[in-house]
């Protein structure tokens, strides 16, 4: 086994999208290469109502797959399909845009007003650019959930993962997208195939992520980590990608930590990418905006 390295760690930076939401985005918007087929994560987690209940109202998507992960409150959304629906707490909706659609999304806080969760893209590659949108929206009882004898816990939403397949399938670039928690003190090795590009997110807690690739990578009480280099130290917020390997090794701190486990086989096709539309080519993007302009966007 070869330990993936830390090729970067970065923290999540604050921004304001749709009609004012206030969140921090990890990464996305000239960095695709790095994490294809991914393209961008937004961390939407906020206690204060004012800041979010504006939402993200009608705008169009073409050529990505969106996916919201909702940890506390509710998303509602509709579409110029006619869809309406909403998720809750544990919930994922994975939205394929493809040829086109238009959409909204619209976040409500719960009791407490808390309002959180994530949203991923993902790419498509170009011969399914045009495919037709469609929604899978999977309930939290439907997640697996699995619990290993160290405590050590993973919900697994897309993907196959320690023999369990999570419910969202056909996505064009097969991911595996994990919620991953590690409880206090606890070492754990999670594998990840080394055709994938792959990444952290961590969202509660801390821990150390392993940098070495040689087979000294281990702690011990009397040295500490005998490594190549020294651990990654990730809290809350932080973005960890990873360089090659078929492992990732992190060390929980006194908290725990729980992230998201992200991979992804790259699809290594040129990108053209505006807003809420990507495409691969600046001729097929400026298409796109030319249609939603002539009122042609939408294919039937």
């Amino acid at each position: 086994m070869s330990i993936r390295p830390v090729k970067r760690l970065v923290k999540s930076k604050p921004t304001i999208e749709g009609a004012g939401v206030r969140l921090r985005r990890a990464f996305g918007f000239g960095q695709s290469s790095d994490y294809d087929p991914f393209l961008l994560l937004d961390d939407f987690r906020n206690d204060i109502p004012a800041d979010y209940l504006a939402g993200f109202p009608w705008h169009p998507h073409r050529g990505i797959e969106t996916i919201t992960y909702v940890l506390a409150g509710t998303v509602e959304h509709g579409d110029s399909m006619g869809n309406r629906g909403a998720i809750a707490a544990g919930d994922v909706q994975w939205m394929t845009a493809g040829s086109g659609i238009i959409h909204q999304e619209m976040p409500k806080g719960d009791a407490n007003g808390r309002m959180h969760g994530f949203q991923l893209w993902a790419n498509l590659p170009s011969s399914l650019k045009m495919t037709p949108p469609r929604y899978q929206e999977v309930k939290a009882a439907e997640i697996p959930h699995v619990i290993e004898d160290d405590g050590t816990e993973a919900r697994i939403v897309c993907g196959e993962f320690w023999g369990k397949r999570g419910p969202v399938d056909g996505i064009a670039a097969d991911p595996i997208y994990l919620d991953i928690t590690v409880p206090p003190g606890c070492r754990r090795s999670l594998p990840v195939d080394t055709r994938r590009h792959a990444f952290a997110y961590v969202f509660s807690g801390s821990g150390k992520f392993c940098n070495a690739s040689g087979p000294l990578a281990v702690p011990t009480e009397s040295v500490g980590w005998l490594d190549t280099a020294p651990p990654t130290e990730a809290e809350n917020r932080s973005l960890i990608l990873f360089d090659s390997g078929d492992e990732v090794v992190v060390q929980a701190g006194e908290e725990g930590i729980r992230f998201l486990l992200c991979s992804g086989e790259p699809l290594k096709e040129p990108v053209a990418w505006y807003g809420p539309i990507v495409m691969n080519t600046q001729d097929e993007l400026r298409s796109a905006f030319e249609e939603l302009e002539q009122g042609t966007f939408l294919k039937k």
